[in-house]
C-alpha cells in the first residue's frame, strides 16, 4: 500500500488532497507539509513512497525541497510527484532536472490523481516522454559538452551512450533492444549502468541530460538513424 506525503502551501487544498486519499483504497497519508523544509523534514522521518509536491511555495520552494529529499534518500528514495497549477513553465523544467518522476495540474480529476499516485509508486514515469521533449526543447539553456556537465562522461561506453541517446527520444526498453539487436534485459543494464555513472535517477533526468548535452537536439529524429 503506498504510502504519500503532501506537501502545498494553500491549507484548504493540502486538506482536501489529504482527505481525498486517505479516503482511497490503497493509500495511506503519512504526514502533511506547508512548505518546503516541512516537507524534508517529514519526508526524512516518514519515508514515503509519494511525495505529491507543490513547486510554487514561499520560503524553500517544491524544488528545492525535492533535491534535498533526494539527496538524503539513502535507500529507496520517494517518488516525487508535481502537483502544479501550470502545465508548460520553467518550473516543471526544473522540476524533471531535480527528479520528479511526472506531473499533473491541480485541476486534474480526484481518480486521476489517485492512479497517478499508483503509477509513480510502481516506478513507472507518469507523463508522456514527448511531453518531456517539448518541456526540454522550450527551456533547456542550450548544449554543453558531456564532460562539463558529467566529469564521469568519460566511462560511459559506447553501447550506454547509445542506449541513453534512444531512451532520450522516448524509445522503450523494447524498441531500444530492438534498435540496438540486443536483449531488454541487457538494455536495462546498459542505462541502469551508465546512469548509476551519470548520477541520474529517473529517465525524465536521463532526457534532460542528453538534451543540455546535445546527445539529442530539438527538432532532431527521434530514433537513431
Amino acid at each position: 500500500m503506498p504510502t504519500v506525503l503532501v506537501v502545498d502551501d494553500q491549507v484548504l487544498i493540502r486538506a482536501g488532497l489529504v482527505s481525498l486519499l486517505n479516503a482511497a483504497p490503497g493509500l495511506t497519508v503519512v504526514g502533511e507539509a506547508c512548505d518546503g523544509d516541512e516537507a524534508v523534514r517529514l519526508a526524512g522521518t516518514t519515508a514515503p513512497d509519494v511525495v505529491l509536491m507543490d513547486l510554487r511555495m514561499p520560503g524553500t520552494d517544491g524544488i528545492t525541497a525535492m533535491e534535498r529529499i533526494l539527496a538524503r534518500a539513502e535507500d529507496g528514495a520517494p517518488r516525487i510527484l508535481v502537483l502544479t497549477t501550470f502545465d508548460l513553465d520553467e518550473y516543471v523544467y526544473n522540476a524533471l532536472r531535480a527528479g520528479a518522476c511526472g506531473f499533473l495540474l491541480k485541476e486534474t480529476p480526484p481518480e486521476r490523481l489517485v492512479a497517478a499516485i499508483h503509477t509513480v509508486a510502481s516506478g513507472d514515469m507518469l507523463f508522456a516522454p514527448t511531453v518531456t521533449r517539448r518541456l526540454i526543447e522550450a527551456y533547456h539553456p542550450g548544449p554543453v559538452p558531456p564532460r562539463t556537465i558529467a566529469p564521469e562522461w568519460d566511462t560511459v561506453t559506447g553501447r550506454e551512450r547509445d542506449v541513453l541517446r534512444l531512451v532520450a527520444t522516448g524509445a522503450t526498453n523494447t524498441d531500444v533492444a530492438r534498435q540496438l539487436f540486443i536483449s531488454e534485459a541487457t538494455v536495462k543494464t546498459h542505462l541502469n549502468r551508465a546512469m548509476a555513472k551519470l548520477g541520474l535517477s529517473t529517465r525524465a533526468q536521463v532526457v534532460v541530460f542528453a538534451y543540455e548535452t546535445a546527445l539529442v537536439t530539438p527538432g532532431g529524429p527521434t530514433v537513431l538513424p
